[in-house]
């Protein structure tokens, strides 16, 4: 939508409502058109000053009020805006100045992003003024913004979804991989023990047969004879004494010569 359509979007419908019934005072009736100057030169600081006044010499004037929402809604201030609406709109008197007052709360309510709100106001408008196609266009633009707010609202929380879900598919792949990590770490513990184990044990296995081997080397002292080494030594020196006996026959059996005794 261009700035022109906007412009016309935001037009308040029921322009300025002037005073010239007869039981105002000339004095409200002045103050109240002199807003209604200040308010068409854009002076609508000026302009809502004057509604003021005007309020102040009869606060129950349905055009004071509304004229004073208008100046507080070109101001930007549209929480007065709509105060001021409201106010006129209990003192309403006929269906049409109804179908104003809630034509303007929609554009205040638009204005302030409030949407749904908006669309209430509008359709209170239709209501009570059918016929009103400013309305009508300002109800469809609402209703039309406010489906595009819902559908980025959707967006929103489709991607916040699966932001949420790549987080946690991410939190469990990185308390798996952690789990894995820890579990690694185990057994790699665990063979480098087992190494430790089997390298003392070689060790142990090793020294055992270095001692071995030198207690073989060194002579053994022997505290028992076995039968068999006692037979052998028996028989050796059976052996050596039958040697003995041959050598001394032998030598008796030759003539000794003795001396002559003299």
């Amino acid at each position: 939508m261009d700035v022109k359509k906007i412009k016309y979007l935001l037009v308040i419908s029921s322009i300025l409502v002037f005073s010239g019934a007869d039981l105002y005072s000339q004095s409200l009736r002045g103050l109240v058109n002199d807003g209604v100057d200040n308010y068409n030169e854009d002076k609508f600081a000026d302009a809502e000053v004057n509604f003021k006044k005007g309020l102040e010499k009869d606060l129950e004037s349905f055009e004071a009020h509304f004229n004073l929402g208008d100046a507080y809604y070109k101001q930007q201030r549209y929480d007065e805006a709509i105060k001021s609406f409201q106010n006129a709109l209990a003192l309403a008197e006929t269906d049409q100045q109804r179908a104003g007052v809630y034509h303007n709360v929609g554009n205040s309510l638009l204005k302030a992003e409030k949407l749904k709100e908006s669309v209430g106001a509008y359709t209170n408008a239709l209501k009570l003024n059918p016929k009103d196609l400013e309305t009508k266009y300002n109800l469809s633009y609402a209703l039309k913004q406010m489906q595009q707010q819902q559908d980025k609202q959707q967006q929103q929380d489709k991607q916040q979804q699966n932001q949420d879900q790549n987080k946690d598919n991410k939190d469990d792949k990185d308390k798996k991989d952690q789990q894995n990590k820890d579990q690694n770490k185990q057994d790699q513990d665990k063979k480098d023990q087992d190494k430790d184990d089997q390298q003392k044990q070689d060790q142990n296995k090793d020294q055992k047969q270095n001692e071995d081997q030198q207690q073989k080397q060194q002579p053994q002292p022997k505290d028992k004879m076995s039968k068999e080494e006692a037979q052998r030594i028996l028989q050796a020196l059976k052996n050596e004494e039958k040697d003995l006996q041959k050598k001394l026959r032998k030598h008796k059996g030759k003539a000794v010569k003795r001396e002559k005794d003299w």
